[in-house]
């Protein structure tokens, strides 16, 4: 197995983790210690091993040298910790993405070598505290979350992708618009800068990714046309 997702814990949010990335056709290992979370599951696609993800050997059994992204949803932010720390010393090139019940972990974990922390009872308290706000606006940008290969409505290209000839050109000699009905609405630059409804002079270099809107058809036709 190699360029997987290694889930770290299969509870609410390990479980939401891998229905999300199975709509991606994203390969899966599961590691979890509880007998009791793992009865009943049914999934032919779904590599699963028992054991603590806080140990190294378990971690090496689920191919984290080989891995691509690991996820670490145990409900314990020490456990977290851990085992941000021994992954990141095993395969410092991993994508790491760890859940987290509280502020003071956070840092702890950045500082671990988790590349994302996500706090999942502050996300819903605020998702809430939004549909009283803006609730058309949250609608909206939910409508807008990508499902996957046939729904998407939101696609992350990295600039590798498209083809040789746009390589060092700007986004108006793309002219995506034209070519597929879809709009850029973000590019995200070598350093990691976020920048929203970037110029049509923005030069396309490596290492860099474009934020593609459009209906399914139209990132159908998009990655027809630049991939």
């Amino acid at each position: 197995m190699e360029g997987h997702t290694i889930i770290c814990g299969f509870g609410r949010n390990g479980r939401q983790a891998y229905e999300k990335l199975k709509k991606f056709n994203i390969t899966c290992v599961v590691i979890e210690k509880e007998e009791t979370i793992l009865d009943g599951i049914i999934d032919p696609n779904l590599t699963i091993i028992k054991g603590d993800a806080t140990n190294d050997e378990i971690l090496q059994n689920a191919g984290i040298e080989k891995a691509s992204h690991l996820i670490a949803a145990s409900s314990s932010d020490a456990n977290n910790v851990y085992i941000v720390l021994s992954a990141r010393q095993i395969n410092p090139k991993l994508n790491i993405v760890s859940r987290s019940s509280s502020d003071q972990s956070v840092e702890k974990l950045k500082i671990a070598g988790a590349n994302n922390v996500i706090m999942p009872d502050r996300l819903g308290g605020e998702h809430m505290a939004s549909l009283l706000v803006t609730p058309d606006l949250v609608k909206f940008v939910d409508r807008l979350s990508a499902e996957g290969e046939n729904n998407a409505f939101l696609e992350e290209i990295s600039v590798e992708e498209l083809p040789n000839e746009y390589m060092m050109k700007s986004i108006s000699d793309l002219d995506v618009r034209r070519n597929s009905g879809c709009n850029v609405i973000g590019f995200i630059t070598q350093k990691d800068e976020y920048i929203v409804n970037p110029s049509s002079k923005t030069i396309l270099e490596p290492h860099c990714k474009l934020i593609v809107l459009g209906r399914p058809e139209q990132i159908k036709k998009f990655k027809e046309v630049y991939e």
